[in-house]
């Protein structure tokens, strides 16, 4: 199943493939990397006259951070290199990982390992694959699937990892061996750019000065998983380097779901006086299948696939350079230079949503029971930024100021063929004629950014931060096939949005704040070409000249503290609002599960909700505990059309009303993490996850009389022993009691009725007036998984 198509989410897909390879060429990447030197300003380590830490290009690991500064913890307020500032400073709930942390659970990515740890995430496997999920923080989403409503940015050392043809993000392309620290910051902060509506995860990844030495580990276990990843790093007098690689197999949990996932990572670091520069570059070549939705009906065995085959291959590469340079103790320059390009191939089985149906012109019904679709996001996008740093005295009160511009510039081709096919008895789509080009198209994206952030301190214990930035999205898409001149247009959108904080800290170990903050985002090209309610196109192909959708934004406020009791206490307790105007959804035009539809700003919807989280430690038991309520809900009235859903009007419509909530998005989600350290050798941990009922897809109006998808409780195991200092064995185990459960739904028909499951189309006018069985489908989750490794380091 396609990671990369609304429709997918069911039995209805689609999928890209690949027509036509990006060459870098050899004059580019020179002209590129020299460009970098010339540009890229670079950074010093630390200005010890603040205590404001690390001009570094990333923050350095958080455990490096308190070798330094052991009582200050600070936080990147902005994107580019400069100086941190530290959290009792910041007005939001900010959370931070480190690579200690990743390495003590070991999961498959960083999705998989937000879930069971980050407050206010939960996720929905709609996919059936570990590296395709859909991420929701505060009922915001980051996912791969084109079509969902992003709200989320998602950053790799300053560098915006969504795919600028859909505003996607693809969990597979980020290594999560090179990660060094996360931070994930909430709220529409408009400094972190275009379509920050309910926050941003912004990664930071190692550098040798401050990872020295090597390590080799090898793991496999449950449902064929095998996985080796390498690294190393060093420094030689001022230059510094870090490298690794991993990859992995997995024949998958469910039936026509291998995985393959191979990554690479490099990093190259020059420090001199006041100069910083890294240049890094990622690569990743990565192939995932998927199982799709399965009907209730089939719930005896959710290992098996709704059709097939459903494959999806990315490639990656990218160069980013970045760096910073103190012209003088108070006075920082930081900038980065990237180049990143992106191919996506894929082919996708679907059933046929017109079978049945009176062609009108040939005046026959049409009997092709599926269809096959053929793919390519072929895409390439870059960038610069430049950001000044000061830090001095406004009406004698420290003050730090930053201004900074940012241009992103992508450009995408998307071809898409189609065959007809039929199923097998075992649901397989085999092709009865050959692929024809339905879509050929070009689009062009180009953001910039005018922004200023200011941090006053206006005495020892109050903080005011302001902030803003000026947008402008330039979004162009051009018909390369000739047929559909139609599709030609130009589109703009501008906005300046504001952020206001207020920081009181009584004590060193209490915080207090207030904020409020705006963001904005561009509807995506995807989106611009498919907004007409008489024309609906399918996902993403037949795009056509459609009315113009208006912008989003957001805006929210939020209200929180956090502090320590002692040094073995900690906590915090945040509540928020998030207001969406004019927001964007897709308006299904043959029923919730297919991928036929048109996308239309729906009016107002809202997140609101609060977060509690704590951890205790003792002398070798520690618990981390962390509750989240969210409350995701549309405010204004709208049509959608959902014919499964048992009340709908006659023409398959229900009534969406303010008050009713956004379906996927569950309110209740607790965390805990348990964690023994047996011996200074072996620890043994835990985590237990709880997520709350969500409504299906489909059921906008919380009406259908299926009812929720219900919520979920799971257990989840990691060990680790040092046999030496050097050797290390560990283990985990996912969903220790084997619970069958579902973390997303949808309404949609259920085309395999017939004897052992198979095709029971009808030719009476439609399937979906005969045969075919509305049901709700489900996304379900892996059964138990086990696993050991061996992992060796050495300095």
């Amino acid at each position: 199943m396609s990671a990369n198509c609304l429709g997918a989410w069911s039995s209805s897909k689609c999928q890209m493939h690949l027509s036509r390879r990006p060459r870098w060429g050899y004059k580019r990447t020179c002209i590129l990397v020299a460009s970098c030197f010339l540009l890229a300003l670079p950074v010093n380590t630390l200005h010890a006259q603040n205590t404001i830490a690390s001009p570094d290009t990333a923050p350095p690991p958080l455990e490096v951070l308190t070798q330094k500064l052991p009582t200050v913890q600070v936080i990147s307020t902005t994107l580019l290199p400069g100086l941190a500032t530290p959290l009792r400073d910041v007005p939001a709930n900010v959370q931070g990982f480190t690579q200690n942390d990743l390495l003590k659970q070991r999961n498959n990515n960083l999705a998989e390992y937000l879930e069971k740890n980050a407050t206010s995430i939960t996720i929905n496997a709609a996919q059936g694959n570990p590296f395709q999920l859909d991420v929701s923080f505060r009922g915001f989403t980051a996912s791969p699937l084109l079509g969902v409503p992003q709200g989320l940015s998602v950053f790799q050392d300053g560098v915006r990892v969504n795919e600028a043809f859909g505003d996607v993000v693809n969990w597979d392309l980020i290594p999560q061996s090179a990660i060094a620290n996360i931070q994930l910051v909430p709220g529409s902060n408009p400094v972190f750019g275009l379509n920050t509506l309910g926050g941003a995860l912004a990664i930071y990844t190692k550098r040798g000065r401050d990872y020295p030495g090597g390590a080799l580990e090898i793991s496999g276990g449950s449902f064929g998983r095998r996985a080796i990843e390498f690294e190393y790093g060093g420094k030689y007098h001022n230059w510094d380097y870090f490298l690794t690689t991993n990859v992995m197999r997995d024949r998958g949990w469910a039936e026509h779901n291998p995985s393959r996932i191979g990554q690479l990572f490099g990093k190259l670091g020059y420090q001199d006086g006041g100069l910083d520069v890294e240049l890094a570059l990622t690569l990743a070549n990565t192939k995932m299948e998927g199982t799709q939705t399965l009907p209730i009906s089939f719930a005896d065995n959710t290992r098996q696939a709704y059709t097939y085959p459903d494959q999806n291959t990315n490639r990656l590469g990218l160069l980013n350079l970045k760096g910073s340079y103190l012209i003088n103790q108070n006075l920082l320059l930081g900038g980065n230079l990237y180049r990143r390009d992106y191919r996506n191939t894929s082919v996708s089985s679907n059933v046929n949503a017109s079978f049945g149906e009176l062609d009108l012109v040939t005046g026959r019904l049409n009997t092709v029971e599926a269809t096959n679709d053929r793919s390519a996001i072929n895409q390439f996008s870059h960038g610069i930024g430049l950001q000044i740093t000061h830090i001095g005295q406004l009406a004698a009160m420290k003050n730090q100021f930053i201004f900074g511009a940012s241009a992103d510039l992508g450009r995408a081709r998307f071809t898409q063929d189609a065959q007809d096919a039929e199923f097998t008895p075992s649901r397989a789509a085999r092709a009865i004629s050959p692929f024809t080009r339905d879509t050929d198209a070009d689009t062009r994206n180009r953001y910039y950014g005018l922004f200023a952030h200011n941090t006053l301190s206006l005495n020892n214990r109050w903080t005011l931060t302001l902030s803003a930035r000026s947008n402008i999205a330039k979004i162009e898409i051009a018909d390369r096939s000739g047929t559909a001149p139609g599709l030609n247009g130009r589109h703009r959108f501008a906005r300046v949005s504001p952020a206001l904080g207020l920081n009181f800290n009584p004590t060193s170990d209490l915080t207090t704040y207030a904020s409020f903050n705006e963001g904005m985002r561009a509807p995506t090209p995807i989106e611009l070409t498919c907004a007409d309610p008489a024309a609906p196109c399918k996902l993403p192909n037949n795009f056509l000249s459609d009315p113009p959708l208006k912008k989003v934004v957001a805006r929210t406020i939020e209200a929180g503290a956090r502090g320590k009791l002692g040094e073995a206490t900690s906590w915090s307790v945040a509540a928020y609002r998030s207001n969406l105007r004019d927001d964007i959804l897709f308006i299904s035009g043959r029923g919730t599960g297919t991928n036929v539809g048109y996308f239309q700003n729906v009016g107002d919807t809202r997140r609101a909700g609060f977060e509690l989280s704590g951890e205790q430690k003792w002398n070798k038991f520690s618990v981390t505990a962390r509750y989240a309520y969210t409350r995701a809900s549309y405010e204004s009235s709208f049509l959608e059309n959902s014919p499964v859903n048992s009340r709908a009007d006659a023409t398959g419509a229900i009534k969406v009303s303010p008050g009713n909530r956004i379906a996927g998005i569950p309110k209740h989600s607790l965390k805990l993490r348990l964690e023994y350290n047996a011996s200074e050798r072996w620890a043994i941990s835990s985590n237990i996850l709880h997520t709350s009922d969500s409504y299906a897809r489909g059921d906008e109006n919380n009406a259908d009389t299926r009812g929720k998808v219900p919520g979920y409780s799971l257990v989840n195991l990691d060990t680790r022993y040092k046999l030496t200092n050097e050797l290390e064995i560990f283990g985990s185990i996912n969903n220790l009691f084997n619970r069958q459960y579902a973390s997303f739904g949808i309404l949609d028909r259920n085309a395999f009725t017939g004897p052992n499951r198979s095709f029971n189309g009808s030719f009476n006018g439609s399937f979906d007036n005969a045969n075919a069985a509305g049901e709700q489908f489900r996304g379900y989750g892996a059964p138990r998984g086990v696993w050991v490794g061996l992992r060796l380091s050495w300095l």
